[in-house]
């Protein structure tokens, strides 16, 4: 082969391969580009799946708990009159016709006794042991054998717990995780009552009181993030808005309505 052909040839097989190593660079970069595009698509589609997840949970468990309690109130709507709601009582306050503390002195002599805490599976019917032996004998709402059942709380979630005081009745549940689709789905929940029947309640930086007693004898604890379901609500309810200010009251506002 002549030698300028020769030249000519390694030339053309040069420039052949820095092409190559062009197009392989521009490929790579359109890769890149395409999961930069791709990625934050997946994180938040994950994200609104998550999201999703966390709020048809606590809905069901919020729908559990209010059904319970309004079937106490129709099967027995005269209440216990045993329970003592007189300001030196073992339930000052408390509306007889719905569950009370199920820590309540109240169960001081009843079979099973007082649970030692406040949680709404362990709240009972007041009225569905009248003419007993001992009427503070209320049945527990949620058991296997009548057929209702409460189970855990959603991941992340605390127990929910139950207040029947002076200032109505509510139950809440917390979280101490900060995670964006537990927030996002506490915020789209709240979103679906009308104002001043739930509220989110941020103690992220403290401990917020949930009720009006000094000092408060049910709070939402430092470090965590509350969700509030309200079913009755006396003018002296602490209404500590939402953490996102969407539905806060206004100054001028007229205070929450008795639910």
């Amino acid at each position: 082969m002549p030698f300028k052909d020769s030249v000519f040839c390694h030339k053309r097989t040069a420039e052949a391969g820095r092409a190559l190593v062009y197009i392989l660079i521009a490929i790579a970069l359109m890769a890149a580009l395409a999961v930069s595009f791709i990625e934050p698509s997946s994180q938040q589609t994950s994200s609104s799946r998550d999201t999703f997840k966390v709020t048809t949970a606590i809905q069901s468990q919020v729908d559990s708990i209010r059904s319970a309690m309004q079937e106490c109130v129709l099967l027995f709507p005269d209440g216990d009159v045993t329970i003592n709601t007189g300001t030196e009582g073992t339930d000052p306050g408390a509306n007889i016709r719905f569950p009370i503390n199920p820590d309540s002195d109240h169960y001081a002599s009843a079979t099973p006794g007082k649970s030692g805490d406040r949680l709404v599976r362990n709240m009972r019917c007041p009225g569905d042991s009248p003419g007993t032996p001992n009427e503070a004998d209320h049945s527990l709402v949620f058991t296997g054998q009548n057929g209702k059942a409460l189970g855990p709380a959603p991941d992340l979630f605390e127990d929910w717990q139950i207040y029947n005081g002076t200032d109505g009745v509510f139950y809440w549940t917390e979280t101490s995780d900060s995670d964006e689709s537990l927030v996002g789905a506490l915020q789209k929940l709240d979103e679906k009552y009308p104002e001043c029947e739930a509220d989110i309640i941020d103690a992220t930086e403290g401990a917020q009181a949930l009720d009006s007693a000094s000092p408060a004898s049910v709070s939402c604890p430092e470090g965590t993030t509350c969700f509030r379901i309200w079913v009755v609500q006396e003018p002296t309810a602490v209404f500590n808005g939402d953490s996102d200010g969407d539905e806060t009251l206004p100054a001028d506002a007229p205070p929450c309505p008795k639910i």
